[in-house]
């Protein structure tokens, strides 16, 4: 018998596949700009550079012979997803051991090298063994990706609030990313604890619009306050100002997180349709007040 071929419109798990290759294929400009600070100065920095281009290409090309060769899929997927776990993992403790080991302060981890940066690799890691692991577009599956994504607005918190402690906040304005993220977080926190219904999804996916403009207008500011820096090239102000590419993970993660709510909004629908079906049927075999029980 023929298998029924899944419009890629609603296939979930085909729009995480491509999340992860273009989160990959961006990581490759992320690390360019971010290890040329010194100049690539320790050969270990070449690693998540390099890693990155080769998991974008094999990702891609795995993308295009899912249907025909599904076990090399997932196979070669699982390897891709355990060495970037291993790659961010690694990579935190470099980025610690920069500054963090030496002082032990929270001040060194604040004015250090990013040191939550490299689990950008190890959650990837996981989205990509949890595309395999999981059937796609179930519940389980869309929890996962949720969590995944609501973990990613734990760290740009964390990056709002260590990066812009920089400077002090010397713009009040930069509290306004870490706020958005905290609201984020709460809402997408609220599935895990509490059963929801569709009205709330649709409430969390506008919550989700607004942290994609505060990523956009971030990206502005960070790019005029670039510019603004007296002397020197461009790329020279962009390596040693404010990151130009650090408000994309706002608008990045809320793809990620739209695509989990929408598949979690198809299940809850049919929850509902169940119960309020149920409760049809249970109206339907009552007794008529006064009337025969036995008909």
């Amino acid at each position: 018998m023929a298998t029924a071929r899944v419009d890629w419109r609603s296939d979930g798990q085909l729009w995480v596949e491509l999340f992860a290759v273009f989160n990959f294929a961006a990581l490759v400009l992320d690390i360019f700009l971010a290890h040329s600070q010194n100049q690539f100065r320790h050969r270990a920095e070449y690693i998540p550079f390099f890693f990155s281009i080769g998991a974008t290409a094999v990702l891609a090309l795995l993308g295009a012979a899912r249907s025909r060769a599904p076990g090399v899929w997932r196979d070669v997927g699982h390897l891709i997803g355990w060495l970037s776990i291993a790659v961010g993992l690694v990579g935190v403790i470099l980025h610690l051991d920069s500054q963090f080991f030496d002082q032990r302060t929270i001040r060194s981890l604040t004015y250090a090298a990013p040191f939550a940066a490299p689990l950008a690799y190890t959650g990837l890691g996981l989205l990509i063994i949890a595309n395999r692991l999981i059937p796609p577009c179930t519940r389980e599956w869309a929890e996962w990706v949720l969590l995944l994504a609501l973990g990613g607005f734990v760290g740009n918190f964390v990056f709002s609030l260590t990066d812009h402690a920089q400077n002090g906040f010397f713009n009040p304005i930069e509290w306004v990313p870490v706020g958005s993220s905290a609201l984020a977080v709460g809402f997408l926190l609220v599935p895990f604890i509490s059963r929801v219904n569709v009205p709330y999804l649709k409430l969390c996916a506008l919550v989700l619009v607004g942290q994609a403009v505060v990523g956009v207008a971030g990206v502005v500011f960070h790019a005029a306050s670039d510019f603004r820096q007296p002397g020197g090239p461009i790329f020279e102000k962009i390596l040693s100002g404010a990151p130009p590419m650090a408000p994309l993970l706002f608008p990045n993660l809320v793809v990620l997180a739209l695509i989990a709510l929408w598949s979690l909004a198809r299940d809850v629908k049919q929850d509902e349709h169940v119960v309020e079906r149920r409760g049809t049927d249970r109206g339907k075999q009552r007794p008529r007040p006064g009337g025969d029980p036995d008909g």
